[in-house]
């Protein structure tokens, strides 16, 4: 890899760290402070030149393949829904097989804060990163110092002799590299491992009928449990979570422990901010969101007298309409009476932002703020992530579960770009064939006009995707 800059190190005077305290309430008690990990307050001509070496380092990676492929923290095309979109998908289809299967969510103690410097070098050299690029990010990581800032008194430096500061732009990066090769370990023992920085998620799956703890999970567990050890890394085994997903098969009181801990399916898991059930069904997930909008709107309805209509709506954006929005492609194929608190969240926030009472309809509403309701936010969210997927702008997990049809070159334009749709021989539950994104994604696409489906670009693609839903949300044709 080679380096642009000008100067081979990182300049001692720009690697102070001052953390100032999230919190000022001494009162809150400790296991309340634990959950919060305060953030390095960095110079800004630091963060400048770390943000001019993250885009050589990304590219770096991405033409060697310096990643692992299926972590997506802080990669371009790659996100949160990503993740949870192939593991859901991964789940319905292991049911649909009549199968069962394990998710695991590993939760790791303040990973940023313990990362060795010596490990974080040699995993950089593993990946390519050699010469005065090598010697540039040691001298980025080593002879730091941090103090604490409360109020007006600021602490004695301290040396830190390990860890990548919070709030560093490189630092997601970085330690992407450091974990990459916890994901291969797991894969050796016949686990899927997906990974968001340090969200790391093992699915186990498990032949219908299966009557005994299948070995090479005990296997898996030890094995991760030592290499976290050796990495300087600190699994939380009591706040490791398990949901167990498919028919039962009497198996849960014969988890082994992991480090120590007892494991234990719950019957929901909060997994990178969504709520996942042992059925799918995206109840709980979909309360706790409705519940997270409404707070906000209460909030929003009392600074609603003196903020500009403008305002307001920016303010609804933001808290309101971000959170129906987050992960919305998992509620595609679900019953309407189950997002039905979605719409009601949607259809308050119209009302708030329009000064609309009750006894007017809503559906006008909508259209004259040219929103899409609920249902078609999630068809929109679902066709973009196939487009960004197909066109090498998504994930190659999803890309490898999409393929295109043999008509694909047909001469009729009704039959070009369709994307092939397992059949009922393949896929038996209706439910999977709905809701899975290997089976209800090609289906939405080549539910498209032929004209989207030629499309390459995501801009233009895009808007005509919003226009067509809204003609269709709204009768307009």
């Amino acid at each position: 890899m080679a380096m642009k800059l000008n100067s081979l190190v990182f300049p001692d005077n720009l690697k102070e760290v001052r953390v100032r305290p999230l919190l000022k309430k001494p009162s809150l008690d400790p296991m309340t402070l634990a959950n919060y990990c305060p953030v390095s307050n960095l110079p800004f001509l630091g963060k400048m030149i770390e943000r001019a070496v993250l885009g050589q380092l990304q590219q770096f990676l991405e033409d060697t393949a310096g990643l692992d492929p299926f972590q997506s923290g802080f990669r371009p095309g790659h996100g949160t829904e990503t993740v949870l979109v192939a593991i859901t998908d991964e789940l319905r289809h292991q049911s649909d097989s009549g199968g069962s299967a394990l998710l695991v969510l590993l939760d790791l103690t303040a990973v940023f804060d313990t990362v060795d410097y010596d490990l974080m070098i040699h995993r950089l050299a593993m990946s390519g990163v050699r010469g005065q690029a090598l010697n540039w990010f040691n001298s980025f990581l080593r002879n730091r110092s941090q103090c604490v800032e409360y109020m007006d008194q600021v602490s004695d430096r301290s040396p830190l002799l390990c860890g990548v500061p919070q709030g560093a732009i490189l630092s997601p990066l970085l330690f992407n590299i450091y974990v990459r090769s916890l994901a291969s370990l797991a894969r050796s023992f016949g686990l899927d491992c997906y990974q968001y920085a340090d969200d790391t998620q093992l699915l186990l799956r498990l032949e219908p009928g299966a009557t005994s703890k299948p070995e090479n999970f005990t296997l898996c567990l030890e094995a991760l449990s030592n290499w976290l050890r050796a990495s300087r890394l600190k699994v939380n085994a009591a706040k490791t979570e398990i949901l167990w997903h498919g028919r039962s098969t009497g198996l849960t009181h014969l988890l082994p422990t992991f480090d120590g801990a007892v494991l234990s399916p719950s019957p929901t898991v909060k997994s990178l901010g969504v709520v996942l059930d042992s059925q799918l069904t995206m109840e709980a997930q979909v309360a706790a969101a409705s519940k997270q909008a409404f707070f906000h709107l209460r909030q929003a309805r009392q600074l609603a007298p003196y903020l500009s209509d403008e305002a307001l709506a920016t303010v609804i954006h933001a808290t309101v309409t971000s959170r129906l929005d987050y992960c919305n492609a998992l509620y595609v194929g679900i019953p309407m009476s189950t997002t039905q608190k979605l719409r009601i969240v949607q259809n308050a926030a119209a009302r708030l932002l329009t000064r609309t009472p009750m006894k007017c309809h809503i559906t006008p509403v909508l259209q004259h703020l040219h929103w899409l309701p609920t249902d078609y936010r999630g068809l929109y969210k679902m066709l973009v992530l196939t487009f960004k997927t197909l066109y090498g702008q998504g994930p190659s997990y999803l890309r490898d579960r999409l393929s295109f049809s043999h008509h694909r070159r047909s001469q009729r334009p009704s039959q070009r770009d369709l994307l092939y749709v397992p059949g009922p021989r393949e896929v038996h539950l209706e439910r999977t064939r709905h809701r899975a994104f290997s089976v209800s994604a090609p289906a939405l696409w080549n539910a498209l006009p032929p004209y989207m489906r030629a499309m390459r670009e995501l801009g233009p693609f895009t808007l005509a995707l919003k226009t067509w839903l809204f003609t269709r949300a709204f009768n307009l044709f």
